[in-house]
């Protein structure tokens, strides 16, 4: 009844979200956030800088989507899944404003996970953005710091058909004066990002000019660059090389907002992204006699990467 789904469910604008944040209060700015964007490895960033505030202490909260299996997957307070009772008690609780906006699955979902994290007082919250950037319902929030992982060719009926076009809607999650980080540096993109950047006095960092990182074995890791070591992680895949590059840029960032971030912090997380979080469908591996691996990559550069 209260959601529409496909392109009917894409807004032209932040109407019924800030509607449906009014009406609770304006849950999203009782809580400090990152907001992490961009076409392939935002779920997997976003477990996994969940897991390295887990790991400091932090009561962290994550919003990230699709879910895999259960609605409940969406929302997670360090780890551990919001309550049925939870949604269903939301629901009730703003049915007035539903009926009268019609809102979206998505836009729902999104005010549901800002009303919970507040609640639950969390330290931070990790929002994954759903779709795009510019006019997703995860944009009304006013993050420490936001990310941008990289851009390919996704969603064109509703972004744009060049990468030009997809940064633009992509880079919209820049706000004014707040730092941005992006993964790496693209050159039919990177041109996007600077001039947003400029035009809101943000301060920009590609996390490649400072990290590189490679994979050497099925669970290690070795950076160079403004960082040197070697780093474990659960993280599977070699396209995970890049995220965690970008999971310990946004690391330092946050350091330098005062976060109590150490490197044991990032390198114990990493460890432990999986059961930490839960992050499932990322180069998994189900059975091994056959070899069955489940992996969420559902584009040509997620699946070629």
């Amino acid at each position: 009844m209260f959601q529409r789904i496909g392109a009917d469910a894409f807004r032209e604008d932040l109407t019924n979200t800030q509607a449906l944040c009014e009406a609770l209060g304006f849950p999203h700015r009782k809580f400090k956030s990152v907001h992490v964007g961009g076409t392939n490895g935002k779920g997997s960033v976003s477990h996994g800088m969940a897991a390295v505030l887990m790991k400091a202490g932090y009561k962290t909260g994550l919003y990230t989507s699709p879910h895999l299996k259960e609605f409940t997957e969406r929302i997670k307070i360090n780890g551990l899944e919001a309550s049925q009772n939870f949604t269903m008690d939301f629901v009730e609780r703003i049915k007035p404003t539903l009926e009268k906006i019609n809102p979206s699955f998505f836009e729902i979902t999104t005010v549901m996970a800002f009303d919970y994290f507040a609640r639950e007082n969390v330290d931070i919250a990790i929002v994954e953005v759903g779709l795009g950037g510019r006019l997703d319902s995860t944009n009304v929030i006013t993050p420490a710091v936001s990310l941008i992982t990289n851009i390919s060719y996704d969603h064109q009926q509703q972004l744009g058909n060049t990468l030009e076009e997809i940064a633009f809607e992509k880079a919209g999650i820049i706000k004014p004066s707040v730092p941005i980080i992006v993964s790496e540096r693209q050159s039919e993109t990177e041109g996007v990002f600077l001039q947003q950047a400029k035009n809101r006095k943000s301060k920009i960092t590609f996390a490649s000019d400072h990290y590189q990182v490679s994979k050497t074995s099925s669970d290690t890791y070795q950076f160079s660059g403004d960082y040197n070591g070697t780093v474990k992680s659960d993280l599977q895949g070699n396209y995970q090389a890049k995220n965690i590059a970008a999971i310990y840029a946004l690391t330092e960032e946050l350091r330098q907002l005062g976060f109590n971030l150490r490197d044991e912090h990032f390198k114990e997380a990493l460890t432990q992204v999986t059961s930490l979080t839960g992050l499932k469908g990322r180069w998994q591996q189900l059975g091994k006699s056959p070899l069955i691996i489940a992996d969420a990559g559902h584009n040509e550069a997620g699946i070629r990467n």
